[in-house]
């Protein structure tokens, strides 16, 4: 690719010809000596650069990489960790990557593999060999060459007489070529977790596929742990051969030694695959293994090659995976007292509800499943909560447990629903409230062996007031009295009345498009793809709005590109455009849409808008996974701050105007109040959870009068005083402790608690 407008035109010695690829941690840049020599130069991302721990990472990588050398590797041939923006310099492999030759040509053959195989271990003995752990083998770092595969990108390898480089919370790597180990126990890494990650990178060689594909990380993380590999399509020998690789327990995984000998024993004229088109490879209780696309409203899933070539192409540099969250520290307060800072003794700003107490449960426990169900839902301790909460009724749900209903005064449970699909196979549910409107949750329930419906509860009983089957690709979306869905098949969408399930009316939808329900302002919106196929780089985005009464479309605008709309900004939706080269998270502007002309203006967004975009109160938070902050005006673009906070995995903010802060949550249940003026932090709280959960619903905060509520991964759910937020809380009800025995599986709650 062609050197962007910001790219230097020398790095250290080297003057840059071009780009050769850019991803979340830094870009690669194609470039050339003063005797001609051609090099790969990877320049770091300047935010990374200002980061000291990230700084020690990289050096890390540079001594590991230059005691690495052979017919398999590209060695490093000048490196300056100190420079302003780190770089370092590989010897340049002409070559596409592993997941570009599969994206391209398809599964190699017999050939080609047994080429891979042979150097691949080739490579592992030379890197072994000086007592380093690659850590990071899969195919974005594996270059296939003309004359054998070369191994790169030694970033989160592990000396073995180096101390390790910690970070509270974190695994460094990538899912479905990670060790078991790596995930749980990541101290005790040795060379056996490099053969792991070969075994599953020769799998996806031969066939196209990991053996641990699910529909997102996390899930992943949980197979490679917990899980056999799916091996059906791989054929003998091959297939005994990766299975003893992907052993859960290192010790029976054969030495390199022995992986040679075998490999060596593979035909190169052989057959390397099992033809199962006629049985597709399903995970979890029959689910098709898929992987979901970056459109973040529309869930259509596709196959997990894509995917996976996609993400690894983008890498460049160590994946992060957030695991555990150690519960230690308590409040501590940020800034100093003055104009900019904290007054030493705040002030109430909003009352306590009547009758309030800080109270903590776990959801799980307080839905009442059984304790085969809880060993079911142990995803890695992740249940992807949310709640609701209209006055001081909290409605919420996730995956294995149903709906419940708590009391956000005292954290009693008033009701538990039973009127929720089971998962035949495992009885597990996946109940996930979309909103509160007329006396009615309205609950996306999708167990997975079974046609996902949407179902309106009774928010006085639990008792479920009717329910309609809709697509399983699609958002579900309330506005004024009606529920938007796109119905099975994905050929049109209806509104159906919140209180009685009646039909209200229906659109087509275009065959070529794949629409979801919105809703911005109360009023619905369909967000379409048009020309989809999988790759929403390659399709363009339309956005209808439709009249409440009748569902009449009228298209806003055409984009390509972007994000879903983060809402209104006045009578504006504020649509992000993602940028690749900032990485998956990375966006480079956005576009204001007039929801009455259509008229739409463009603007660029500053270098921070990295990471998860929330709009509150006319500005749009971005939250990246290394805690930092970043505040930008929601009518121009212009960044207000950006500020860095030692919480890690922060999910959205929820401002308040009469405090004057912001607040966020971590996974694990940390708190953290920030001051909106300047980002400055307030103060943070200690965490309520043992684990930072893998999953894909960010923490949660609510607010229940003067209360901070806060939702952590693992479906822990506890309220604060955010004068005393680390209070002890008192001793919440008996997850059984309804007011009176349920009738029909739910109680009637007082009508005071209706809010």
């Amino acid at each position: 690719m062609p050197l962007s407008a910001g790219d230097p035109e020398r790095i250290g010695d080297y003057a840059l010809e071009g780009r050769l690829g850019s991803g979340g941690m830094g870009v690669v840049h194609l470039a050339r000596s003063a005797s001609g020599r051609r090099v790969a130069v990877k320049v770091v991302h300047q935010q990374f650069a200002e980061d000291d721990e990230f700084r020690t990472r990289f050096r890390q990588e540079v001594a590991a990489a230059r005691r690495v050398s052979g017919a398999f590797t590209a060695p490093v041939v000048d490196a300056d960790p100190d420079a302003e923006r780190p770089w370092m310099a590989t010897l340049y492999v002409p070559g596409p990557t592993l997941s570009e030759r599969l994206t391209d040509g398809g599964p190699l053959d017999a050939g080609e593999l047994r080429q891979l195989a042979l150097g691949m271990v080739e490579a592992l003995s030379d890197i072994h060999r000086v007592g380093v752990v690659h850590r990071d083998l899969k195919p974005a770092n594996v270059l296939m060459a003309d004359d054998g595969p070369r191994v790169i990108d030694f970033g989160i390898s592990r000396a073995g007489d180096n101390q390790a480089l910690t970070v509270t919370g974190r695994v460094m790597g990538t899912p479905p070529f990670m060790s078991p180990e790596q995930l749980s126990r990541p101290r005790e890494v040795t060379a056996a977790s490099d053969v792991f990650s070969l075994g599953a990178l020769l799998v996806y060689a031969a066939t196209g596929s990991s053996p641990f594909d699910a529909e997102s990380p996390y899930m992943t993380a949980y197979q490679v742990v917990h899980e056999p590999p799916a091996l059906e399509e791989v054929a003998q020998p091959l297939r005994g051969i990766v299975e003893r690789c992907l052993a859960k327990d290192p010790a029976a995984r054969p030495g390199l030694p022995e992986l040679e000998r075998l490999l060596g024993e593979v035909p190169s004229n052989g057959v390397i695959r099992v033809d199962v088109a006629t049985t597709k490879r399903r995970g979890r209780s029959g689910a098709l293994r898929t992987w979901a696309t970056t459109l973040s409203g529309i869930r259509r899933r596709r196959p997990v090659l894509a995917a996976v070539t996609a993400a690894a192409a983008l890498a460049l540099g160590a994946g992060t995976v957030a695991l555990v969250n150690s519960p230690s520290g308590g409040v501590r307060s940020g800034g100093a007292a003055g104009p900019e800072g904290e007054p030493s003794a705040p002030e109430r700003k909003v009352a306590l509800p009547k009758g309030w107490r800080p109270w903590q449960l776990s959801l799980v426990d307080a839905s009442g499943v059984d304790d085969e169900a809880k060993r079911l839902k142990g995803l890695s301790g992740d249940v992807s909560g949310r709640c609701h909460g209209v006055g001081t009724a909290l409605y919420c749900g996730g995956e294995g447990f149903p709906t419940i209903r708590v009391d956000g005064v005292t954290g009693r449970v008033v009701w538990r629903t039973k009127d929720l699909a089971e998962d035949s196979a495992e009885g597990m549910l996946e109940s996930q409230p979309s909103g509160v409107r007329d006396g009615r949750v309205i609950v996306h329930d999708d167990p997975s062996d079974s046609s996902p419906r949407v179902v309106a509860l009774n928010t006085q009983t639990g008792r479920k007031s009717w329910s309609q089957q809709i697509s399983d690709s699609t958002d579900t979306a309330l506005f004024g009295h009606g529920v938007l869905v796109t119905d099975p098949g994905d050929r049109s969408l209806t509104a159906w009345k919140v209180t009685t399930g009646e039909r209200l009316w229906t659109i087509p939808v275009p065959r070529g498009r794949l629409c979801t329900a919105a809703a911005y302002g109360d009023v619905p919106y369909a967000l379409c793809v048009e020309d989809y196929a999988g790759e929403s780089g390659n399709a363009r985005y339309i956005v209808l709005r439709l009249d409440p009464r009748t569902g009449t479309p009228k298209e806003l605008a055409r984009l390509k590109d972007v994000q879903d709309p983060l809402g209104l900004v006045g009578r504006e939706l504020l649509v992000p455009h993602q940028d690749l080269d900032k990485g998956l998270s990375g966006y480079s502007s956005a576009t204001w849409v007039d929801v009455r002309t259509g008229a739409t203006r463009t603007a660029a967004l500053p270098d921070n808008a990295r990471g998860e975009p929330t709009l509150v109160d006319g500005r749009v938070y971005f939250v990246q996974e290394s805690g930092r902050v970043t505040a930008v005006d929601g009518r121009n673009g212009k960044q207000l701050w950006s500020e860095p906070t030692t919480v890690e995995r922060l999910g959205r903010p929820l401002m308040s105007e009469r405090e004057s802060t912001v607040y966020l949550s971590s996974t694990s249940g940390r708190l953290l109040a920030l001051n909106p003026r300047t980002g400055k932090e307030r103060w943070q709280s200690e965490a309520r959870s043992v684990t930072g959960g893998l999953g894909g619903e960010p923490a949660q905060v609510l607010r229940v009068g003067g209360a901070v509520v806060a939702l952590a991964s693992d479906g822990t759910l506890f309220s604060v005083d955010p004068l005393r937020p680390d209070a002890e809380p008192a001793k919440s009800p008996a997850p059984g402790g309804l007011s009176h025995p349920p009738r029909s599986g739910a109680t009637p709650v007082p009508a005071a608690l209706e809010g």
